[in-house]
């Protein structure tokens, strides 16, 4: 009988986000659920989950009218969701956080830690998702932690799970872990939801495959009835390139240099241990490594973001180790950061205050404390227009975009201007084909007009296909430099965990 979404409508403010979708899901399948950014999957998942009413529409489960008015009432009636960004406390156990809101209580009132480790020990052998329930969360690996979240929706009885780009920071060896997992789900009933943007992942995983647009359902299919290429071709609502088109690099002189870098993180442990990095007009390096393991404190050092504790930084053999953000990007430095929404926008603010953000000091917007918006609305007008973002207005605010055309936004404002370095991080993390295609090729095209470019992905796709040079980071090190043409995923993902064997 299964799980049935049908003509699921929901509306806000200006936006109908569902027009009488429907979906459906039987027990022991994996159906994914693809779509571009603002097409709808997320207010249908959080219809699901009980986090919005839908206006229209109806949910059955096993054949029968389901009334979701929260998430409480759908875990009740057997649905969870393993959400992107986990849901776990990073300093309680693996058990602690499994029981957390179930939790079992012994004699004394006090949570019974044995019922709650007897409990992670039995889901983890039943699905094979081996995990040491004693162990604290933040020490583990990120396919680990993932393993938390699902034993945490299996402790609460679920019977269909929503898992929503599981695999965005996995490495390819985690990937395939997962995919183990799911079939010991499937094979024990369990009827999933698998939200992606990876469609060769889709193609491998999938029983079944419903593409929506615009807020519609546009299409269902089976993997082996479609390609790649299709697929892609249906989310979008044209064709697209999937293969990034650039010429052989030609490298010049060095850009940016670090030397003997070394960068604290905020808790005063090394996060970036002594290296050196080159980066070459007219080149792109890529850094391919496990989220944790340095990244984010070598961007924020390199973008002024974080003041180095050791080594050297230069701009065109200037030194800028000390220098603010601003100074960084006087520097002729763009800066894609990791967090599009925590980092690079003020979601209440308008796309165009967003373009200026970074440049409203200049004479030409401002003069004293007053700003010349006439000015900074053609200024935001023409980026719109040439960078392809999708909206009704540049009076938008950013919240109201989707992840795409946010990003579009971050890249028009850093890349619109004599740029000496790119710094861009995760750049295209969870948006879908058709803006990676974009993003793809403007970073390609800076690059062909002498930018020295630092991409630093989880994405390995992205990083062997963007880049002419590939670094590997492990516990804030460079463990391997590899040539992305040749190297194989797997040789990768092997220095992504520490393995000198790759």
């Amino acid at each position: 009988m299964g799980l049935e979404l049908r003509n699921i409508t929901k509306r806000f403010p200006g936006v109908l986000a569902n027009d009488k979708v429907s979906i459906s899901v039987e027990p022991g399948e994996v159906v994914a659920l693809l779509g571009e950014n603002g097409a709808g999957k997320s207010t249908l998942m959080n219809v699901l989950y009980g986090l919005y009413e839908a206006d229209a529409g109806e949910i059955f489960l096993d054949g029968e009218p389901a009334v979701l008015g929260s998430p409480a009432e759908s875990i009740e009636s057997g649905i969870g969701m393993v959400h992107q960004h986990f849901m776990l406390v990073p300093v309680f156990t693996v058990a602690e956080n499994v029981s957390l809101g179930n939790e079992t209580v012994g004699r004394f009132g006090t949570m019974s830690a044995r019922a709650a480790e007897n409990t992670v020990r039995t889901i983890s052998a039943e699905y094979g998702l081996e995990v040491e329930p004693s162990a604290i969360v933040e020490t583990l690996p990120i396919g680990l932690q993932q393993r938390v979240e699902i034993i945490k929706v299996l402790q609460r009885d679920a019977r269909y799970l929503v898992l929503d780009e599981p695999t965005a920071v996995l490495t390819p060896q985690e990937v395939d872990e997962l995919f183990v997992i799911i079939e010991a789900l499937k094979a024990a009933g369990k009827g999933i939801i698998f939200i992606s943007h990876k469609l060769k992942e889709v193609l491998a995983i999938a029983d079944r495959i419903v593409v929506m647009r615009e807020g519609r359902t546009v299409g269902e299919t089976t993997p082996d009835a479609t390609t790649v290429d299709e697929l892609a071709s249906l989310m979008v609502g044209r064709s697209v390139e999937l293969v990034v088109d650039k010429s052989a690099a030609q490298p010049g002189k060095e850009v940016l240099g670090a030397r003997s870098l070394t960068v604290l993180d905020d808790r005063g442990q090394v996060a970036v241990d002594g290296i050196d990095l080159s980066l070459r007009e007219g080149e792109i390096v890529g850094i391919a490594g496990v989220q944790g393991n340095g990244q984010t404190e070598l961007v924020e050092a390199l973008t002024g973001l974080r003041t180095p504790w050791a080594g050297q930084l230069t701009i065109d053999a200037v030194d800028v180790t000390s220098a603010s953000p601003r100074e960084m990007f006087d520097a002729g430095l763009a800066h894609v950061p990791e967090d599009r929404q925590r980092s690079g926008l003020v979601l209440p603010f308008t796309i165009t205050e967003n373009v200026v953000l970074n440049r409203y000091h200049e004479e030409r917007f401002s003069s004293g404390v007053n700003m010349h918006w006439d000015h900074a609305e053609q200024e935001s007008q023409r980026l719109v227009t040439e960078y392809d973002v999708r909206t009704p207005s540049t009076s938008t605010t950013m919240s109201s975009l989707s992840g795409g055309n946010q990003q579009k936004v971050i890249v028009a404002r850093e890349f619109d201007r004599q740029v000496r370095v790119i710094v861009a991080a995760q750049p295209t993390r969870g948006i879908d084909v058709g803006s990676i295609e974009y993003i793809h090729s403007r970073i390609v095209a800076e690059r062909d007009a002498g930018a020295a470019v630092l991409i630093v992905s989880s994405e390995l796709d992205e990083v062997t296909a963007l880049a002419d040079r590939l670094l590997v980071m492990y516990e804030g090190r460079f463990v391997a430099e590899v040539d992305p043409s040749v190297v194989s995923t797997t040789e990768i993902g092997l220095y992504m965990t520490g393995s000198s064997d790759g």
